[in-house]
C-alpha cells in the first residue's frame, strides 16, 4: 500500500504540503506514555517484582551466611577496612537485578513485537532510534526501583552502605542499567521466535555473573585461575559492579566508568541497526500460513 504526501490544490498546480517537525514538547510526551506503559505493566505483575527480591535476598540471606567464614575479604579498593561478606556482595547482587530486569525488559520488547504492540510503536512518526531509547530509559528506571527495594530490605537485615552512598550510587546504576538493557535490546533485535529468548538469556546471565567479582574479589580469581581472570576483565558485567561498587563510597572507578560508557554507546547503536520490527513469529505464520 503506498502512500503519498498530503498536497493543496494552486493555481499553478499540485504543491506537496511538509509536515511540521516535532517539538521538544511531543517528544517528552511520547517518552512519557512509554514509562508510563512500562510503569503500569511492571505495577501490574506483581509476581515479577517478588522474584526480582526473593533472588538476591537468598544469595545475601542464605549463600552468605554460609560462606562468610569461608570467602574472607581483605583490605582492598573501595574499603578501608574489613568489611563483612554481605557488605561485599553487596553491589554485586545489585548488579544482579540490573541484569535479570535488562533481560526480563528485552524479552517483553520479543513478545511485544511478536504480538504486534512493539511493530506498532515502531511505525509511529518518531525516530526509531527515539523510540528505542524511550524503551531502554523505561526499563532502566523499573531496575532501579528495584535495586533501591532490595536495598531496603538489606538495610534492615543490617547491610549498610554510608548514608550518602544511597544517592551517589544513583548514577552508577543509572549507567549500569542502560548498558545491561541495552545488551538485551541488542540480544532481542536477533531473536526471530520467542521461544529461543530464554535460552539466550541463561546463556548471557550466568557466565556473566560468576566471571565477574560480584561474589569473590578479583585477586582471589587470579590466583585460582589466570585464564578466569582475563575472561572476568573482558567482561563487562565487571564493570558495571565495580562501578557501583564505588559509588556507594562516593569514589569513581573511572577504567569502570569508560567501559560501561563504551559498552552500552556499542550495544544501544548495534540494537538501532539491527532492530528489524518484521521479524518475529506472528508474521513467519502468515508468511508460511500458519506451520512456522
Amino acid at each position: 500500500m503506498s502512500t503519498a504526501l498530503p498536497t493543496n490544490a494552486t493555481g499553478a498546480g499540485i504543491v506537496p504540503v511538509r509536515s511540521k517537525p516535532y517539538r521538544l514538547v511531543n517528544y517528552l510526551i511520547c517518552l512519557k506514555g512509554i514509562l508510563l506503559r512500562e510503569g503500569l505493566r511492571f505495577i501490574h505483575q506483581r509476581e515479577r517484582f517478588i522474584s526480582s527480591l526473593v533472588r538476591p535476598l537468598l544469595w545475601l540471606f542464605i549463600f552468605a551466611a554460609g560462606f562468610r567464614q569461608v570467602l574472607g575479604v581483605s583490605i582492598i579498593p573501595p574499603y578501608k577496612t574489613y568489611v563483612l561478606y554481605e557488605v561485599y556482595i553487596t553491589p554485586g547482587l545489585c548488579g544482579m537485578i540490573l541484569l535479570f530486569s535488562g533481560m526480563q525488559s528485552s524479552l517483553s520488547m520479543v513478545y511485544d513485537r511478536e504480538m504486534g504492540n512493539m511493530r506498532t510503536l515502531l511505525v509511529s512518526p518518531f525516530p526509531r532510534w527515539f523510540l528505542l531509547v524511550s524503551k531502554l530509559l523505561a526499563g532502566v528506571t523499573v531496575s532501579i526501583a528495584q535495586v533501591y527495594a532490595f536495598l531496603v530490605v538489606a538495610w534492615f537485615w543490617g547491610v549498610k552502605a554510608p548514608p550518602i552512598g544511597y544517592v551517589i550510587v544513583l548514577p552508577a546504576l543509572f549507567l549500569s542499567g542502560l548498558m545491561l538493557c541495552a545488551l538485551g535490546m541488542l540480544l532481542s533485535s536477533m531473536i526471530r521466535q520467542l521461544e529461543n529468548f530464554a535460552g539466550i538469556m541463561n546463556f548471557v546471565i550466568f557466565p556473566a555473573y560468576f566471571a565477574s567479582p560480584a561474589l569473590y574479589p578479583l585477586w582471589r580469581i587470579q590466583e585460582s585461575s589466570p585464564l578466569l581472570y582475563k575472561i572476568c576483565l573482558a567482561n563487562p558485567f565487571t564493570y558495571a559492579v565495580e562501578l557501583v561498587r564505588f559509588a556507594f563510597y562516593g569514589q569513581i572507578d573511572w577504567l569502570s566508568l569508560a567501559v560501561v560508557l563504551g559498552c552500552t554507546l556499542l550495544f544501544l547503536g548495534g540494537a538501532i541497526i539491527a532492530y528489524d520490527p518484521s521479524r518475529g513469529l506472528m508474521n513467519r505464520k502468515q508468511d508460511t500460513g500458519g506451520n512456522a
